[in-house]
């Protein structure tokens, strides 16, 4: 018996790689049905006017084309809903699924063409004709506000941080710089575009092609078509790159999942690249005003200032998280006792923003370490000296900036900021490279080195769930809420799992973006898998184990504290080498009319213990334990931290016979309605719930 090793943080060999590197990738380009329809978006090509005419007749006549559609023909959809930071007046600004009335940005879906090739409805979408208006555009963001329909101003909102007597802060100062500085416009561009392919099968309307947020997207659209949550699956592929701006809900999501249930065949979209640079998610372009109050020491009294947010032409799933968070991390790693900054959030007529790569992160250090350099060169100081004498020590922490971000109050938990800066400078060779730029210029070349520094708000909640279960083979699924956008996550719940289960990394499965499969998920953003779902993987397994040691004790005349897990085996821990029993064995051991389960039955809380876990359970013919946990959110402005756990709701479904008879008999009819751990309990007359 081998002894334990530690895999949890080793390089070892990914467990996603095999698929994709040889060739046998599930992309949304490679999901067909039988008998789908294409469909293809007529987008605007005028970036603001007044639908006069939308003539369909020479498309709906084109060979291959089964339906052309405009705003008429869904306007009993709402528009879609935001995911993050709400703020209330918001709602008048969400993007319709087709354009109703006006166009306000170059690549708004005006109407949509449904054909059994998608060479035909493309072909067929050149030949729908629509009539403009055309309005003036509204281009810059720090231009005066117009109006974006009756009653409603393209200055959506303001964003409000701070904290502090800011004009006494000023009052005082040694010295004030104040820059203009400006983000441009930027957006992902992965490899792979977004893609949706949409059908209806036995009830269930099952989409493709999606990533990131599944359950809220599940959720979101069962709202909009008016179904129950319950009748949709969405199922995650792999991802060619996310970025940010794959994975929200889209204007052609919602319509392919209408078409299929409409339309009663499945149908698929593939963006192509000028769509992708045309409609997916824009982000950052700011133009900051901003100002800092310093002492003769260059040490920081107060930053004020204010930001125009160009949000584009629409509000979208996102509604105000990027202005919330730019807003509310200015201020990064350096001590402060006054900020004030508002953040203008405005319409124009381009392509709607939402978050990509860091969200308000990227601006606003952009923003801070620029103050920084100019607090150095007006008061002729050192930049990086400036930047140590700001900087929150460690004795400090944890640091309460005393205002909140995305709802959460922010709490520095824990960090060595200068002894970050020292590393970075050690690993740079500073001294070296300065001496090298100067001697550089001095021969005539535009050349130098920077310093900036940032603080990352990442692991965010509010909570994460996954399901572990051993089969009677020994190995282990682990069904994850959350999903892959090519981080990694698979390779690295399974060493969480196995080290803490005591198995084999490489017999954990790890189930990921299927929403039939669990009930509930936040997904993948906001660096918050890992530490997330990581400690939820962490509990559920500690849970398995020690279930696992309770039943494999009655089977080895031994105690639970007696044994331990070593390498998917239950051995003793002061003679390994001596008597054992498999985790397999274990599973065998608690089928259904198992003894071991006392006065317990597959379904029921535990007597003690977690609240999440199950008893064993079958599924098909196999037996299985299980055991689920949810981790909530710490609040946090470092790197990451280690989140307390909680339970959370959960349901489970099963169908048991009353008698040894009538089980044979049920499983014999292999359970027509196919109950199992998956299925919703309101699904199952027999289903036990446990909340």
């Amino acid at each position: 018996m081998s002894a334990p090793k530690s895999v949890i943080g080793r390089s070892l060999p990914r467990l996603e790689d095999p698929p994709l590197v040889t060739g046998r990738g599930l992309f949304a380009g490679d999901v067909s049905f039988a008998h789908q329809l294409h469909m293809r978006v007529v987008r605007s090509t005028c970036p603001h006017g007044r639908i006069v005419a939308i003539d369909t007749a020479a498309a709906r006549a084109a060979p291959g084309v089964v339906a052309v559609w405009t705003h008429a023909d869904v306007a009993d959809v709402p528009p879609i809903d935001f995911r993050l930071t709400r703020v209330e007046g918001l709602e008048p600004y969400r993007q319709p699924i087709l354009a109703h009335g006006h166009v306000r940005y170059v690549g708004e879906p005006v109407a949509a063409v449904f054909a059994a090739d998608p060479y035909l409805a493309e072909d067929a979408a050149d030949l729908v004709a629509i009539a403009y208006d055309e309005l003036p555009a509204l281009l810059a963001a720090d231009a005066p506000p117009a109006e974006f329909s009756a009653g409603c101003s393209t200055e959506v909102t303001l964003v409000q941080k701070g904290f502090g007597d800011v004009d006494a802060a000023f009052a005082k100062a040694h010295a004030v710089v104040a820059l203009d500085l400006a983000v441009g416009r930027h957006s992902g561009v992965p490899l792979e575009t977004r893609g949706a392919i949409a059908r209806e099968h036995r009830g269930i309307l099952e989409l493709h092609g999606v990533a990131k947020v599944l359950h809220w997207n599940r959720d979101s659209l069962a709202r909009m078509l008016g179904r129950p949550p319950s009748s949709m699956h969405l199922h995650e592929g792999h991802v060619g790159g996310g970025f940010g701006v794959r994975g929200e809900l889209y204007p052609e999501d919602v319509l392919v999942c209408l078409a299929a249930l409409r339309l009663k065949r499945p149908v698929k979209w593939i963006e192509d690249r000028r769509e992708h640079l045309l409609a997916t998610n824009h982000s950052r372009q700011q133009r900051f005003r901003a100002r800092a109050a310093v002492d003769a020491g260059g040490r920081l009294l107060a930053i004020d200032g204010e930001f125009f947010h160009d949000q584009g032409a629409y509000v979208r799933t996102h509604a105000a998280t990027v202005p919330d968070l730019a807003a509310a991390m200015l201020p990064g790693p350096y001590r402060l006792d006054a900020y004030r900054m508002v953040g203008r959030i405005r319409l124009t007529n381009k392509t709607p923003c939402g978050t990509y790569r860091a969200p308000g992160r990227y601006e606003s250090t952009f923003v801070r370490e620029r103050l920084m350099d100019a607090i150095a060169a007006k008061l002729a100081l050192d930049p990086i000296e400036v930047r140590r004498r700001n900087l929150i020590g460690v004795a400090e922490m944890p640091y309460e900036r005393s205002m909140g971000a995305l709802g959460t109050e922010l709490t520095y938990d824990s960090g060595d900021y200068a002894g970050l800066l020292d590393k970075a400078l050690d690993a740079s060779g500073w001294r070296k490279l300065q001496e090298s730029l100067r001697q550089r210029r001095a021969r005539g070349e535009a050349v130098g080195a920077g310093v900036a520094m940032f603080v990352e708000k990442s692991g965010l909640g509010p909570f994460d769930g996954v399901r572990i279960s051993v089969d009677e083979s020994g190995a282990v699924e682990l069904v994850s809420g959350s999903a892959s956008v090519g981080q990694g996550m698979e390779t690295a719940l399974a060493q969480i799992c196995a080290e803490t289960l005591g198995v084999d990394y490489r017999r954990v499965r790890v189930v990921h973006g299927q929403t039939d499969r669990i009930a509930f998920g936040m997904g993948a953003f906001a660096s918050r898998v890992t530490v997330m779902t990581g400690e939820a993987t962490r509990v559920a397994a500690t849970k398995v184990r020690d279930k696992a040691l309770a039943a494999a004790a009655a089977l080895l005349q031994s105690k639970p504290e007696a044994l331990d897990v070593v390498d998917g085996k239950v051995v003793s821990r002061a003679t390994p080498q001596g008597a054992s029993v498999a985790l397999g064995a274990v599973a065998r051991a608690l089928g259904p009319t198992s003894k071991l389960l006392g006065d317990d039955s597959p379904g029921s809380r535990p007597k003690a213990g977690s609240s999440r876990a199950t008893w064993p359970i079958r599924t098909a013919s196999m037996s299985r334990w299980c055991a689920s946990t949810a981790a909530p959110a710490a609040s946090s402005s470092s790197a990451t931290s280690s989140p307390m756990t909680s339970a959370a709701p959960s349901t489970r479904c099963w169908s048991r016979a009353r008698s040894p008879a009538a089980w044979r008999r049920a499983s014999a009819a292999r359970c027509s309605r196919n109950f199992c751990t998956t299925r919703a309990a309101s699904r199952c007359p027999s289903a036990s719930p446990i909340i």
